[in-house]
């Protein structure tokens, strides 16, 4: 039985979760980084008393209820790092809700924003969480380039670990040292490739008019304080002014040094594993969006199997940033997506 290889709706018994956790263990070697606490590198962002810290400052919580969400941000910008962070959802009701887990530098470069996201999708209770990542560069909001996936574990019973590559070369989504999606920048992407120094972002927030059944499916309050716990924080990269006139030139040592860590490099066995991820869980790729894109863009690889799998995605449409919706608030709006297969 292939690691990753089976179908995530049926119950497993226990035996296969450990053979499951064996195969992903040794697929994806273990990442050498160094964590750090909240206020080594990170400040409240909006949600007035729905941020909660431990004593140590080890572990952060974020709660939404019908009042307001929450978030916190890094206080530095990089240029170019690897933004990593265990996470634990929301139980239960959750749709409606969007956790979000994103680099951008919105709040600076207003017109001309980049970003990468990991964002969080709840659901009706018994369905599965969904998640999305994406990205955009100078501004590109008008050409998403969405890829949504299921997941191989329930995200509410435990913490995993999500994490961001990106370097002047590629961009990598990991979950648990599994990678998920890379991305190689080709120049014909010109100023779509995120370029410009950008902070890390933890969110959560009501996405009830896009993040569950196209929004048909809203937030339930009843169900509320719904809340995200977060804790290993890793930020690796170039500290930078975003506003110098060279706010790159001290940074090819960092960029050096992170080019030769391990999480930079996708060995075959990752990649098997990131190819099984991908054919077992993915359900929706930009790349295959025939309907959006006539033309594949320029950093889409073509995958014979995955074209076959996804010929009729043509008809799902996702779009839109994050956009502030009001700034007291500090909550994201997005155009809505079109309904899932299922929910």
């Amino acid at each position: 039985m292939g690691c990753l290889n089976f179908s995530p709706s049926k119950t497993l018994a226990p035996s296969f979760l450990l053979l499951l956790l064996f195969c992903i263990t040794n697929i994806a070697e273990a990442f050498n980084f160094t964590t750090i606490s909240f206020d080594e590198g990170f400040s409240h962002l909006f949600g007035d008393g729905n941020l909660v810290r431990s004593p140590d400052g080890q572990n952060v919580r974020l709660l939404l209820d019908r009042y307001t969400g929450a978030g916190f941000i890094s206080s530095s910008m990089y240029n170019h790092g690897f933004f990593s962070a265990l996470i634990k959802l929301p139980a239960d009701y959750t749709a409606g809700i969007c956790v979000a887990f994103y680099t951008s530098n919105a709040d600076v470069f207003e017109k001309t924003h980049d970003e990468l996201d990991f964002e969080f999708l709840g659901n009706v209770a018994g369905k599965p969480w969904r998640f999305q990542t994406n990205f955009y560069g100078n501004g590109s909001t008008s050409r998403g380039r969405e890829e949504r996936y299921r997941l191989w574990f329930d995200p509410s019973k435990e913490f995993h670990r999500y994490s961001i590559l990106w370097t002047s070369r590629n961009i990598i989504f990991y979950i648990d040292e599994v990678p998920i999606r890379e991305v190689i920048r080709k120049e014909e992407m010109g100023g779509d490739y995120p370029s410009k120094p950008m902070a890390l972002y933890a969110t959560i927030w009501d996405a009830s008019n896009w993040a569950t059944n196209g929004g048909k499916v809203k937030a339930n309050y009843k169900y509320a304080p719904f809340v995200s716990d977060y804790k290993d924080l890793v930020l690796e990269g170039c500290p930078v002014d975003p506003i110098e006139e060279f706010p790159f030139s001290a940074c090819y040592e960092s960029d050096s040094r992170i080019a030769n860590k391990d999480y930079s490099a996708v060995t075959p066995s990752r990649r098997a594993a990131m190819r099984k991820f991908r054919q077992r869980f993915m359900y929706y790729s930009y790349c295959y969006d025939t309907i959006r894109y006539p033309v594949p863009p320029p950093e889409c690889v073509i995958v014979h199997d995955e074209q076959r799998r996804f010929k009729d995605t043509g008809r799902l449409k996702f779009g839109g940033s994050h956009k502030g919706q009001k700034r007291h608030s500090r909550g994201r709006s997005r155009t809505p997506v079109s309904e899932d297969p299922d929910i």
